[in-house]
């Protein structure tokens, strides 16, 4: 079976809670603190914090300083997918060691199953590409349009 890890899934919520209160907020713009998504999922705060501060840095999030600072979505929910939030905090997805960015591997020569694997992996990227944070917030209202009972949940 294929995991998220938890940081990837506590990104995955945090945006999903941020894309929520820029649905409810006037101005199209909701900043939450760390301390309070954190809450409202029981995440550890620290761990929270720094995985906003990654999600931050690779441009999916911005930072506003101040008494009502926090984080806010750097673009519209739609306009943001899964694969990119996972890829910010667990670095490229590789289903098999094998499947690298500089595709080496000890057992080129003689391997069979490279291929079928290649496309797993492709599949799997493009499954998550078509998941849009918007999708995660919309899914609450519809179930029907919940991924396994869950954000994602791929049985290999």
């Amino acid at each position: 079976m294929l995991r998220l890890t938890k940081k990837a899934d506590y990104g995955l919520m945090a945006l999903k809670y941020l894309a929520e209160q820029q649905q409810f907020s006037a101005s199209g713009v909701a900043a939450a603190s760390a301390k309070a998504i954190a809450e409202a999922y029981h995440i550890p705060p620290q761990l929270l914090a720094k995985i906003l501060q990654t999600l931050a840095k690779a441009g999916l999030l911005v930072s506003h300083a101040g008494t009502n600072g926090g984080y806010a979505l750097a673009r519209p929910s739609a306009e943001i997918n899964a694969f990119e939030v996972i890829r910010a905090i667990d670095g490229p997805l590789f289903i098999t060691s094998c499947i690298t960015i500089h595709g080496t591997c000890d057992l080129a020569g003689h391997c069979t199953i490279k291929e079928p694997l290649r496309k797993v992996n492709d599949s799997i990227k493009d499954l998550l590409s078509g998941i849009h944070i918007a999708d995660l917030v919309e899914s609450d209202a519809a179930p029907a349009n919940a991924l396994a009972g869950g954000l994602v949940s791929i049985a290999l």
